[in-house]
């Protein structure tokens, strides 16, 4: 990875911690996202440290607010104009239907729109450093999806139902992408990296009546450190190089769920996040029309 820049969203703990580390440990340039910048220079300094890599830098935003996802993509094109990995790792579970400032349910917004955002204001760097590879960090909860596009749970809520759907989301934006940049030299894959002891756990099992259950959930967790092993492997494992369009478990191709390939539905979605993220009227959306 020597001579390689990448960004690492979520960065600051957990599976994207490990992720930033293994990549400045082999040698590349690592631009580590954190929420706030004094997460972002904290996760960077601890990073430089253990791998003995000066090239580590904090970029920082907040997931909830568009304006600060556009200005974490202005912040990267300021600091290079290279970008050969974009691990869109970072992700959030909110228990209770919770809005953004944009009045958009806030885990769909977090976990779907923001990587939306940043890959798409990303991608002249990433085609102008091909070969380049974009990882987006799902879940097998995406296999239990309910109300499938009801993306923002307006009909219902439960936080593991909008989680779910966020991370089909996911793996739909990434199948998505990745036939959109065919012939550029830039992958796009998806992975789940197992069931990690993160803090997603705790907020999964926050009310009174599952509490006793997270001793239980975390004893079958894997650390955050074997959670990052798959997409630090798509990151820069050769065998990989060329694949692009997969789901990957355990560093393998893996099976993800039958809706995930339904063309149908990703086109709406794609339309969707462009009209959600201000990129598409809303007059312009309907199931016949498929923006290019």
């Amino acid at each position: 990875m020597q001579g390689k820049t990448c960004l690492v969203t979520g960065a600051n703990r957990g599976i994207g911690y490990h992720v930033a580390l293994g990549l400045a440990q082999r040698g590349a340039r690592v631009l580590v996202h954190a929420r706030t910048a004094a997460r972002a220079a904290e996760a960077a300094a601890a990073i430089r440290a253990e791998s003995g890599n000066d090239a580590v830098e904090g970029v920082h935003a907040d997931f909830l607010h568009q304006a600060e996802v556009r200005a974490l993509a202005a912040q990267v094109h300021e600091r290079t104009d290279r970008l050969h990995v974009l691990v869109n790792n970072a992700g959030a579970y909110f228990m209770y239907r919770q809005t953004t400032d944009g009045d958009h349910e806030a885990t769909f917004a977090v976990n779907h729109l923001a990587p939306f955002i940043l890959t798409n204001a990303l991608v002249d760097l990433l085609t102008a450093s091909a070969p380049a590879r974009v990882i987006m960090v799902s879940s097998e909860a995406h296999q239990r999806t309910g109300n499938v596009e009801d993306w923002e749970s307006r009909t219902s809520y439960s936080g593991y139902g909008a989680y779910a759907r966020s991370k089909l989301a996911n793996i739909m934006f990434t199948y998505d992408l990745a036939h959109r940049l065919e012939g550029t030299g830039v992958t796009v894959n998806a992975c789940h990296p197992g069931v990690v002891d993160t803090g997603i756990i705790e907020q999964g099992l926050s009310r009174w009546w599952t509490r006793w259950l997270i001793p239980l959930a975390k004893r079958f967790a894997i650390p955050p450190a074997e959670g990052a092993e798959t997409p630090l492997y798509l990151a820069t494992s050769p065998e990989v190089e060329g694949v692009s369009a997969k789901y990957f478990k355990r560093k393998r191709p893996a099976t993800s769920s039958l809706v995930s390939h339904d063309a149908t539905i990703g086109a709406r979605l794609w339309n969707i996040s462009l009209r959600y993220t201000g990129q598409l009227s809303e007059v312009e959306i309907t199931g016949e029309h498929i923006v290019g």
